[in-house]
């Protein structure tokens, strides 16, 4: 490596140790990992390659790469991690397991392990998004959940909600900061008297009626289908996805993935960590962006990464510390034949 320490060594096994292994290629842990080699510690990577944001052209709220591609980001993102000697590797990693030593054996999808001192897991979250056809092929579009990231872009057009959860009145509340033109699509959730009358006083319509497709034109929402026949005008449909953590390799070590409620509801799933550091509840394993935080937005879930990389430099900076003393405590024999110490240290 040209400015990174080459910590990594060979285990018993055979495979590659790293001081920290990283898993998921996306804003947090491309992060997590370019703090951690600029820190000197070696470094892998392991991305599949479908980070959740893939569908958007563009992302917005980043200071000073507002409207820059995700992929953009993401390229940038490894080529600085590879500039420092880290090391990003293709691939799935299915389940991890925790060695005697105090280190880590992550599992890939294709039969090959690697052997980690410490583990970073940024592995984000799936939308499940509504049953409605034509909705996946639109997604990041002109099928949006978050205003936020693409308010601006819809601003004053007409946008419908699909009201098929507790969440569809917010939604319709929040984005009329964006637009007046609000439509709430009944679609298979039932209104309270409550919510049609908050709904009226904000001025915002409600259409009764499932909704069973999208019309679209020269590739472009125009609107919706109903059951009945008739349609709905609209540029863009509003919808509250499912987020659900992808969460095998924290679960495989015995980290499970818990519900997240807003309001009382279920709005999906992730795995608890430490909010200051991304420490989970299994020393030595830390997590950051999506997985752990289901409406962190790409530059929250970076900052996510650093933070969480700071922390584990740290932890490793005391175990090698707590070597060191063991080590000349026992004199000088012993020292010599100390070598690196545990993998997990």
């Amino acid at each position: 490596m040209d400015n990174a320490r080459d910590s990594r060594n060979s285990g018993d096994a055979g495979d590659d140790v790293f001081d920290v292994v990283v898993v998921g290629g996306g804003a947090a842990g491309l992060a997590g990992a370019l703090t951690l080699v600029r820190a000197r510690r070696s470094v892998l990577v392991i991305d599949s390659g479908s980070p959740r944001n893939a569908p958007a052209a563009h992302m917005h709220g980043y200071l000073g790469k507002d409207g820059e591609s995700p992929a953009a980001l993401l390229a940038g993102g490894r080529a600085e991690v590879a500039g420092y000697g880290g090391e990003i590797r293709p691939g799935t990693a299915i389940a991890a397991d925790r060695l005697p030593d105090g280190g880590f054996l992550v599992r890939c999808g294709d039969g090959s392990t690697v052997r980690a001192r410490r583990l970073l897991v940024a592995t984000g979250l799936v939308d499940e998004l509504p049953a409605v056809p034509g909705i996946g092929a639109r997604w990041g579009r002109d099928v949006l959940h978050c205003p936020y990231c693409h308010g601006w872009e819809v601003r004053d057009l007409p946008l419908a909600v699909l009201a098929d959860g507790p969440l569809a009145v917010h939604q319709a509340q929040l984005w009329r900061q964006w637009s007046e033109r609000i439509t709430l699509l009944a679609h298979t959730w039932r209104l309270t008297d409550a919510d049609r009358e908050l709904l009226a006083a904000l001025g915002v319509r409600v259409v009764e009626g499932e909704v069973t497709g999208l019309a679209v034109e020269e590739d472009r929402l125009t609107g919706v289908t109903l059951a009945d026949g008739s349609g709905v005008e609209c540029a863009a449909l509003v919808v509250a996805p499912r987020f659900t953590a992808r969460s095998g390799v924290l679960t495989s070590l015995g980290l499970p993935a818990v519900a997240v409620e807003r309001d009382g509801h279920v709005i999906g799933t992730c795995v608890a960590s430490d909010p200051a550091t991304g420490a989970t509840a299994l020393r030595g394993v830390w997590a950051a962006g999506n997985v752990t935080a289901l409406t962190e937005q790409v530059v929250g879930a970076a900052a996510q990464g650093v933070r969480a990389a700071v922390a584990v430099n740290a932890d490793l900076i005391e175990a090698e510390g707590r070597r060191a003393l063991a080590a000349h405590r026992a004199g000088p024999g012993a020292r010599s034949g100390a070598g690196a110490g545990p993998v997990g240290g």
